[in-house]
């Protein structure tokens, strides 16, 4: 058996008795810039100071629609905390027992920020109903003032995090913690203009079920794609038909079998497929080609591929050319 180990351009070879596959080892290391652990002390250090702010001014003031974003920036600060901490831990290295680092807790920082922001959704529903059901005056002077303070703050720390949304479910999550709160915020705004002019004191609770709403239309997506990563099916950017159309049109392959994508973190993508080259043998060069492609096209940054040859001695099971 020779195995073929090519990392990121480095070659090797091993001999064995019994068998003849190649391996392509591609991995491209594409860590959250440590920028963004600034960007997270920042965000969490400004909201959880504007959240106790908030919180006491909308008792003073009253307000159902100012506590009820008070309650989401709070679950937003803890959020952001546990993403900050999946963040850093995406930067550590491999150990032995956590061959693959500690990736995957981006995805679970993620799944737990998306069901923050529902249980955070629920409290500020039924908060909202009963306060709707038992109408009180409100400090519409106050709850604008704070509301816009709120706008600021939320606004100016999603910027923070606007250019790495793109393309890690994590960072996306903060992202969307911070523009949703600046959204809610608006909304606070608004409500407490129209009670203003028109003292129609219903409007501010109805604005905090308004809030729910803007909240789980945010978080549906980040939820669905954070269940999916963790249950290891294909992230939602991933062009698999084309890796397979790719791969299967290399030069002298016959078939393509055992195709598995799979995030290994919110940012990171990993691949593994077994290639039937009958009458070729890939060089170091290919494997420097093969690994370029499916980083640069499609966003592959971890590839193992196994080259066969299809014999009668050592059959692939599962291709149909073998």
């Amino acid at each position: 058996m020779t195995n073929k180990h090519s990392h990121d351009g480095h070659h090797h070879d091993h001999d064995h008795a019994h068998h003849d596959h190649s391996h392509a080892h591609g991995h491209g290391h594409h860590h959250a810039p440590q920028s963004f652990n600034a960007a997270f002390g920042i965000a969490v250090t400004l909201n959880l100071g504007f959240t106790i702010f908030q919180f006491i001014y909308a008792m003073l003031a009253n307000s159902m629609s100012l506590l009820a974003d008070a309650a989401h920036n709070f679950g937003d600060v803890f959020g952001l905390i546990l993403a900050w901490g999946a963040n850093w831990l995406l930067t550590r290295p491999a150990r032995k027992r956590y061959s693959y680092g500690y990736k995957r807790t981006t995805i679970i920082a993620a799944i737990i920020n998306a069901l923050i922001l529902v249980a955070t959704s629920a409290l500020i529903a039924y908060e909202s109903i009963y306060k709707l059901m038992h109408l009180s005056a409100v400090n519409e002077h106050l709850v604008i003032v704070v509301a816009l303070v709120g706008i600021f703050i939320n606004g100016g720390t999603a910027l923070l995090f606007m250019r790495g949304s793109h393309d890690d479910l994590n960072i996306k999550g903060a992202f969307l913690h911070l523009l949703g709160d600046m959204m809610v915020s608006f909304g606070v705004v608004i409500a407490a203009v129209l009670i203003l002019y028109t003292h129609k004191i219903w409007i501010d609770p109805l604005v905090g079920l308004l809030i729910v709403a803007v909240i789980l239309w945010g978080t549906w997506g980040l939820l669905r794609d954070s269940v999916r990563l963790i249950l290891d099916a294909i992230p939602h950017h991933i062009n698999h038909q084309g890796i397979q159309e790719y791969l299967e049109k290399l030069p002298g392959v016959a078939a393509v079998h055992d195709l598995h994508i799979w995030g290994l973190s919110t940012k990171e993508v990993a691949l593994t497929a077994h290639i039937v080259m009958p009458d070729k043998v890939l060089t170091a060069a290919d494997y420097e080609k093969i690994n370029h492609d499916l980083k640069h096209e499609f966003r592959i940054n971890h590839a193992t591929i196994q080259v066969e040859t299809g014999s009668k001695e050592f059959p692939c099971e599962r291709s149909e050319t073998c």
